[in-house]
């Protein structure tokens, strides 16, 4: 079992937080591109919003 501190993190794409492994995404951490759902859809939001300004 490998220890918090040890985990590898990624900035979310949108927040731009840094997030942590999680062992469901243990066979495609280098497509993870969000830190939750939340950010996940916010990210066409996103697009529009820079589209618009």
């Amino acid at each position: 079992m490998m220890k918090k501190t040890n985990l590898p993190t990624k900035p979310c794409a949108v927040c731009l937080k840094p997030f942590s492994w999680r062992k469901k995404w243990k066979r495609c951490w280098q497509d993870v591109k969000y830190c939750s759902e939340r950010c996940r859809r916010a990210k066409t939001n996103q697009k529009h919003r820079e589209k618009v300004d």
